[in-house]
């Protein structure tokens, strides 16, 4: 038993993962003509738990029932792996990335995510409320306006070969890019 938790502590190979990642869109097409994706489940529950009438939550959330089983098991999955197969040492950071950060006065690391960043005192920051509030409004925005996540274009959506997944899939990485490299390090140094 030891030896299988110690397996499956270890990252997995792009050549294991990849395969097993994309395998779930022929499955769930041959299962039952589904698509994957996850940002349509919160529309769900919202159609399930507002009784509100608005027009965009009106309509039959029940036969998409499969994709809240789905995405709570992704959720039961997280939480099972947080509990039982998080490694004892703390999360491995490139040297390099660490030398960046630090001259952004990041240096506590070792977490998933830089506690000198993600905590609620730095909500109140610009710093914070920039990366927290704007950034998570900006995702949810793109995610709605281009009708889908990451996931669902760029797994689903490129291997049914859909012309408009491909442009958000170039989009979102267009995104990640300028984001990362030139307007990260700009909100960082505030």
């Amino acid at each position: 038993m030891q030896s299988l938790l110690h397996f499956l502590q270890q990252p997995w190979p792009w050549y294991v993962a990849g395969p097993l990642i994309g395998l779930t869109v022929p499955a769930l097409l041959l299962l039952g003509n589904k698509s994957f994706g996850i940002s349509s489940s919160l529309r769900h529950v919202c159609a399930a738990c507002l009784p509100a009438n608005v027009p965009f939550f009106r309509y039959d959330w029940k036969r998409e029932a499969w994709n809240l089983y789905f995405t709570g098991g992704i959720l039961l999955g997280g939480l099972l792996a947080a509990a039982l197969l998080t490694s004892p040492g703390p999360a491995p950071v490139h040297p390099a990335l660490q030398a960046e950060l630090a001259a952004y006065g990041i240096t506590r690391t070792g977490g998933l995510l830089p506690a000198e960043l993600f905590n609620w005192r730095e909500l109140l920051t610009l710093r914070g409320f920039l990366l927290m509030g704007v950034g998570g409004f900006f995702i949810g925005f793109g995610t709605r306006y281009a009708g889908g996540c990451t996931s669902g274009h760029a797994i689903t959506g490129i291997s049914t070969l859909q012309w408009p997944s491909v442009v958000a899939t170039l989009c979102f990485m267009a995104g990640g890019f300028l984001m990362a490299h030139l307007i990260l390090p700009l909100i960082l140094s505030l």
